[in-house]
């Protein structure tokens, strides 16, 4: 038996690292996922994109794939305490970000298969050949789910009196100064809108994803201010009142048990028989708490689709021959899971400095935090925390992006370097307790989100192996948004273990996290006042990989840039990366049209997702 479920891992962990491809360019080549087995199910791997078609004037998407059945619904889950905001211009957290993109649509998405930019809200757009001019010609004849038209009006004030205005979360914002100007955006006619740069900027294109809102809808809560805007689309508000465009509009939100989205029969997409997506009539989030929750929940049928820890996965995959649910296997995770330390050395308004100035001493000092790094024992977390179901990580890109540096080598755990880069640095035992030079004992706190028992499972593991140097780690976890005011508002931590969400083609999402005054530059965090002044050498390094990377012309100048900011980080160690877990997901065998692939996850393609047993 341990053998067979070792094979099992064994298989799982190939076919999963298989899927990080040489994806080479701006073209990465299919990530498509794999079932878990070998099947002559093959159907999964063919997904073709809706295409563009014109139905009594009105420019729809008409789906590519089977016809399926009306009705029904889907329940998938979010671990934590639920959305905070259903405003996709106002969202700082993943589950808020979900929660939005399902009842707002941008230009543009990505293409799951190939990750190449395709029309979404607009049937097309021309890019000019200096790459400074977008134009984006939208569909004629589409409606907001309140029956108002889809207009240009729509996307110059979704991006000129939101983004630009600096209303909400200013990431995209951010995101889009070139050389500290901002792009310029006119209508040209009622379905045309023009964007202009003043010099090529190769993200540009797909951050016109970026959600439109229906000004008719957001206007007042604009004419009120940035205060009022920032409660605007709260969870209190009531669902009937929400203007969206997505394929699925709000129906019901119960705080810590669900969240309801219900089909919006305004949708744009169609199948090829003429009739409105999507299929299903309801979509549905529980709010389950923790992994260990959502577990038992799908176990008791009351999930449809699960993400599977990798100590889950050997029983699963016995499980799957007798049961109503199949095994998809997505490759690499896409996100980053890290150790970060506090390095602020900065004091606040009262004069107090943010970290303990002991405490900043130790986390300033690069000799201390490579003795963190070489003391983590990421093939055992692999082991005992995956099951074997990953890949220690040693990187800021994601294993499968096409960005990856790969000439920065993996190192195992080797505490002997560890206690000589302390002794370097004056730390020294005293009864196996580890003290500074000048006779502090080294104490702090490390934090992780409640609920996420992956992530507490990792912090347990760095607390063993930090303590095997002598440390004192007080292992705390705390609930998400109490973490978040921690890291990015009162800058009031130690260390924290924490994971962000990625793209494999395309760096400059991580923007805000490595530029100096970036938003999430949660290891030196600055207030907006402070801007970029007293950073380190390394950080003004950071900047600019970050600046001439997104200005460079062609993917082999730009990498140069990427592959320097991730030796840096690698270098410098502000956040330091642990493992890539293999994404495994469960999901019910009743659920037709299912497509996964690694760039677009379980249910990109919702809309055209149907039940076996549905009505016509």
């Amino acid at each position: 038996m341990i053998w067979r479920v070792f094979r099992v891992i064994i298989v799982l962990v190939c076919v999963g690292l298989l899927c990080k491809a040489c994806l080479v360019k701006d073209v990465p080549p299919e990530m498509t996922a794999n079932r878990t087995e070998n099947s002559s199910d093959n159907s999964f791997l063919n997904y073709t994109s809706p295409k563009n078609v014109v139905v009594n004037g009105s420019d729809y998407q008409q789906s590519q794939i089977s016809v399926g059945k009306f009705g029904g619904e889907i329940i998938s889950s979010t671990i934590g305490e639920g959305p905070k905001t259903f405003n996709p211009f106002n969202s700082k957290d993943n589950t808020s970000s979900t929660m939005a993109g399902i009842l707002y649509d941008g230009l543009l998405t990505t293409n799951p298969v190939t990750g190449q930019p395709e029309p979404k809200l607009a049937k097309d757009f021309s890019i000019s050949p200096d790459w400074k001019t977008y134009t984006i010609y939208l569909r004629q004849g589409i409606n907001w789910s309140d029956g108002k038209p889809i207009t240009a009006d729509d996307v110059v004030f979704s991006w000129k009196d939101i983004i630009f205005a600096g209303l909400g979360d200013t990431s995209l914002r951010d995101s889009v100064y070139i050389d500290g100007k901002l792009p310029k955006v006119r209508k040209i006619d009622d379905y045309t809108v023009e964007f202009k740069i003043d010099k090529p900027y190769a993200p540009f294109v797909r951050l016109l994803s970026a959600s439109i809102a229906p000004k008719h809808y957001f206007l007042p809560a604009v004419k009120k201010g940035a205060a009022y805007f920032d409660g605007f689309l709260s969870t209190n508000t009531n669902p009937d009142e929400i203007v969206s465009s997505g394929a699925f509009k709000l129906k019901e939100y119960i705080p810590a048990q669900r969240v309801v989205f219900e089909r919006n029969p305004n949708y744009y997409l169609i199948n090829k028989n003429g009739d409105k997506l999507p299929y299903l009539d309801r979509f549905i989030y529980l709010i389950v708490g923790d992994l260990n929750n959502e577990v038992l929940k799908f176990e008791a049928k009351e999930l449809d689709v699960i993400n599977l820890q990798g100590s889950k996965v050997a029983r699963y995959k016995s499980l799957e021959p007798h049961s109503d649910f199949k095994l998809y296997n997505l490759g690499p995770t896409t996100g980053t899971m890290y150790l970060s330390v506090n390095i602020n050395n900065r004091k606040n308004k009262n004069g107090d400095y943010y970290v303990n100035p002991i405490k900043q001493k130790w986390f300033q000092d690069l000799n201390f935090r490579t003795a963190i790094d070489y003391a983590i024992d990421r093939r055992n977390m692999v082991f005992n925390i995956a099951n074997g179901i990953g890949e220690p990580l040693y990187t800021a890109e994601s294993l499968n992006s096409i960005y990856l540096n790969k000439n920065l080598k993996p190192y195992e755990k080797n505490l002997e370097k560890s206690r000589n880069l302390l002794q370097k640095s004056g730390f020294y035992l005293k009864n196996e307790k580890l003290y500074d030079k000048d006779g502090n004992r080294v104490e702090f706190n490390l934090y992780t989100n409640a609920g996420n028992t992956e992530r507490e499972a990792i912090g347990v593991m760095v607390k063993q192996d930090l303590e095997e140097l002598g440390m004192k780690v007080n292992f705390k976890p705390i609930e998400f948004n109490s973490l978040v005011n921690k890291l990015v508002s009162t800058f009031d931590w130690d260390m924290v273990i924490m994971g962000l969400t990625g793209s494999p083609i395309e760096p400059n999402g991580g923007k805000n996290v490595w530029l100096s005054d970036g938003r999430l530059h949660m290891f030196n965090m600055r207030t907006p006042s402070e801007g970029k002044s007293g950073i380190l050498s390394w950080e003004k390094d950071l900047d600019e990989c970050f600046i001439k990377g997104a200005l460079a012309s062609n993917f082999d100048e730009r990498k140069k840039y990427y592959d320097r900011y991730q030796e840096i980080v690698y270098n410098q160690k502000p956040m330091i990366y642990i493992y890539s877990p293999i994404i495994i997901v469960a999901i019910r065998d009743k659920f037709k049209n299912i497509y996964p692939t690694s760039l677009g996850g379980m249910l990109h393609n919702i809309a055209e997702i149907w039940i076996e047993g549905g009505k016509k």
